[in-house]
């Protein structure tokens, strides 16, 4: 891969003549780490407390983390487009700042109604804080090196479990619930907030010059068949590894474990995420985007079914963690790359939220779902069994939505007019 810093040893320049904020990438890093930790990690863990706490039936108050998500997935659209036309600097601040309120929120709820709006609020910051943000920024920023610049930053994400699943299952040990979550605000806060503000300051490069036939915009991709079947597989892909995620630390409890050894081995899936990472470049160069979509999210379902088959040893159980946040990382990458690998980076930012916007809501409603399958399927076990048929089945799709072997051969990212050719039948 290029390196990130322009070759002669000049300034990084990005998209045309602008120069890329060079603050941006580690910011990046480290805003991923802790919003991810902690509006999203830390619900795992809290969760089991939060019901014992307050006698809230853990199906309202997983509906309650859903919804969040389901509120992401649909701004996320919205922000997709603001990114594309004003860059990532005040959409991610304002995320940041609206992410305090919501743990805020949460946590002097007294009661669901008002837990559910902080939630929905929560919501909000996911879309303008997440993955989505931060990848139309390195896109449009690092063009042509964004494969790079997007590893970089998911190897950091990708420990976002492994340092926050531990360090809010030791904090819930000495405070409650809602302590636990002002701790993580004040996090939150003293990172994220500065962090955005100070170094997503650089100019936002014009959007990258499509070919003329490619240029009647997002919209007819959206519509066209291999978007589509793209989307379902994302879609059914993405309901199984985030009810598996959710899911994973009430299957260890039921086994068994304790909420200490259920918090590690979810937050070592971080670790494996970080690994996993670093091999997708190597993947990337070695098959078609349709051959490791396939092959990638046939993993995901084949590692769900091994949390299903092992009840222990513990270690063996981490080791599966391990393989199994090495495929996560991939998928993330995978989905990060979705868009430039078959449409170019015109639309990034609308696109990818089209993309993401029914596998956000899928992911949404997996903790829901699978809490409420798990007591009819007779415990977590039989759950996950489920769970890892879909996987399989969004394999199976992928092909369905291929342009060919021919068209996608054509496929490729043009560093100089950084532009895909449209593939036929899109």
């Amino acid at each position: 891969m290029t390196n990130l810093s322009t070759r002669g040893g000049g300034a990084a320049t990005g998209t045309g003549d602008r120069s890329r904020p060079r603050a941006a990438l580690p910011a990046l890093c480290a805003t991923q780490i802790v919003s991810w930790g902690i509006v999203y990690y830390a619900f795992p863990v809290l969760n089991p407390q939060i019901t014992a706490a307050t006698g809230w039936p853990a199906g309202a108050t997983t509906a309650a983390f859903s919804l969040g998500l389901v509120v992401s997935a649909l701004a996320g659209i919205r922000v997709g487009r603001i990114l594309d036309r004003h860059g990532p600097r005040a959409v991610m601040t304002a995320g940041s700042v609206l992410g305090v309120v919501s743990l805020l929120t949460v946590a002097a709820s007294p009661n669901l109604l008002l837990f559910f709006s902080g939630w929905m609020l929560a919501g909000l910051t996911m879309a303008s804080t997440f993955y989505q943000p931060a990848f139309a920024a390195l896109t449009r920023w690092w063009a042509p090196d964004h494969v790079r610049a997007l590893t970089i930053v998911t190897l950091a994400g990708g420990l976002a479990s492994t340092v926050f699943a531990p360090l809010t299952a030791l904090l819930a040990e000495h405070l409650s619930w809602r302590h636990t979550y002002l701790v993580l605000a004040a996090i939150l806060a003293t990172v994220t907030i500065p962090a955005h503000a100070l170094a997503l300051r650089a100019p936002w490069p014009e959007a990258p010059t499509a070919p003329a036939h490619a240029a009647a915009g997002a919209a007819e991709v959206g519509r066209s068949r291999p978007f589509l079947l793209l989307a379902a597989a994302f879609t059914l892909s993405s309901f199984a590894m985030y009810a598996v995620v959710v899911a994973l630390v009430p299957l260890l409890l039921e086994r068994g474990y304790t909420t200490s050894q259920a918090a590690w081995a979810l937050g070592i899936g971080g670790a494996g995420q970080t690994l996993g990472r670093t091999l997708y470049a190597a993947l990337a160069r070695r098959t078609t985007a349709t051959a490791r979509t396939t092959i990638l999210i046939a993993l995901g379902g084949s590692t769900t079914a091994a949390f299903a088959a092992t009840p222990g040893p513990y270690v063996l159980l981490i080791a599966v963690s391990i393989v199994a946040g090495m495929v996560r990382g991939n998928l993330t990458l995978l989905q990060a790359t979705a868009i430039t690998d078959r449409w170019g980076a015109a639309h990034y930012g609308r696109l990818s939220g089209l993309l993401a916007a029914p596998a956000t809501t899928a992911a949404a409603l997996a903790p829901f779902a699978g809490a409420a399958l798990a007591t009819p399927l007779g415990g977590y076990g039989p759950l996950f069994f489920l769970l890892a048929g879909l996987p399989f089945v969004a394999a199976l799709v992928v092909p369905w939505g291929s342009p060919g072997k021919r068209s996608e051969s054509r496929c490729r990212w043009d560093p100089h007019t950084r532009a895909l050719p449209r593939p036929r039948g899109t």
